[in-house]
């Protein structure tokens, strides 16, 4: 069978250079005898893996010596628990709610100390990004916490709210490595690999490293949750997501030998162009996020009928472009056209959304 053009909101794409390499190193990485998968963390091997993944992640993102990264395991859903438990230590915190992940973070970190909704844009579906430029900051907050790319509701802050001098928390997840970034203007960046960089099961975490201090703000904070006992063990303090880890060193080398982030920016766009181009003149698809905020990673559409949707979902499906259907609280239809999925997916969808168009009207 032929791959088919994927676009699930995550797990995601990957690309097709990586997972061939992956499958030419299944048995026997590099002369040890043995897959990744079976290899000690402890080992000579593995360390050379992680340690060379981390610094091609430092290098893509031009991340300085005063910052920590982290390999995790675990959702990100974990962190929205962990950022309170290792930031709150005035017990204040600001959040920015655009749609359902930084909702969900709201709601976990009520349960650790003061979490103050400070912004949101939930009064039209999370359609567009609220005016971040002058909010009402908590004096005492700790941070400010963001999901900087909406996957459900397809939105992008375009530029960062003005956190009065307050460290930015930012759930990168569904964008993470798709563009240059000024690491300098975060306290932490993290984000679940399942969308842009690896398999799931990983989380990357970019801490500045003022933020770990001493240890947790919270005496409850488990262990594995302790972001200074995780980084001050390499994120080796127990055995850590192996296989996903070097998937994730294997998809940074590809995105290094593309050209870097910059180019991924210049091809993310060029897909992104072709499929809101096209929304914005068809008569039969239209999309639900204001230009202005439109995310380059995750694009949803509707036509406004459900039979006629769920015909569309089936045919796409049958012509091998799959996970198209919308979410529930959207509806419709949405793209996620991440990193690994090639110009000539976003071709072949809009080419069939032109032919669909052709034969059916409401």
């Amino acid at each position: 069978m032929e791959r088919v053009y994927n676009f699930s909101a995550g797990p995601a794409v990957l690309p097709v250079e990586v997972l061939q390499q992956a499958a030419d190193e299944m048995l026997n990485y590099k002369g040890s005898g043995m897959s990744v998968m079976e290899m000690s963390h402890r080992s000579k091997t593995y360390q050379a893996i992680i340690d060379e993944a981390e610094a091609d992640l430092r290098e893509l993102l031009n991340i300085p010596s005063t910052y920590k990264v982290l390999f995790a395991q675990g959702g990100c859903s974990l962190q929205f628990a962990s950022v309170p438990m290792n930031l709150m230590r005035n017990g204040v915190a600001d959040y920015i709610v655009t749609g359902q992940w930084a909702k969900k973070a709201f709601q976990e970190a009520q349960k650790y100390g003061k979490a103050n909704k400070i912004a949101t844009s939930e009064d039209k579906t999370f359609s567009y990004i609220p005016d971040c430029s002058d909010l009402p900051i908590s004096e005492n907050a700790d941070y400010v916490y963001i999901c900087e790319n909406n996957t459900i509701y397809g939105t992008k802050f375009k530029k960062l709210p003005n956190t009065k001098g307050k460290p930015l928390v930012s759930d990168v997840s569904s964008c993470f490595l798709s563009e240059p970034v000024d690491i300098t203007k975060y306290g932490v960046m993290y984000g679940g690999v399942q969308k842009n960089v690896g398999p799931s099961g990983v989380q990357i975490l970019i801490i500045r490293e003022d933020l770990i201090g001493d240890g947790p703000a919270l005496a409850c904070t488990p262990t594995m949750m302790n972001w200074k006992i995780q980084t001050d063990n390499g994120s080796l303090y127990n055995t850590p997501p192996t296989y996903g880890i070097y998937i994730c060193g294997l998809v940074f080398k590809w995105i290094k030998k593309l050209g870097g982030l910059s180019k991924m920016k210049e091809m993310n766009e060029a897909k992104a162009k072709i499929l809101y181009d096209f929304l914005d003149s068809s008569k039969l698809f239209k999309g639900t996020v204001v230009k202005e905020d439109r995310s380059l990673m995750n694009v949803p559409f509707v036509i406004g009928n459900e039979e006629m949707e769920a015909k569309f979902i089936k045919e796409a499906t049958a012509e091998g472009l799959i996970s198209l259907k919308g979410h529930r609280t959207v509806g419709g239809m949405r793209a996620s056209i991440y990193n690994a999925m090639p110009i000539e997916g976003v071709k072949k969808l809009v080419a069939f959304m032109k032919d669909f168009e052709s034969k059916n009207s409401l």
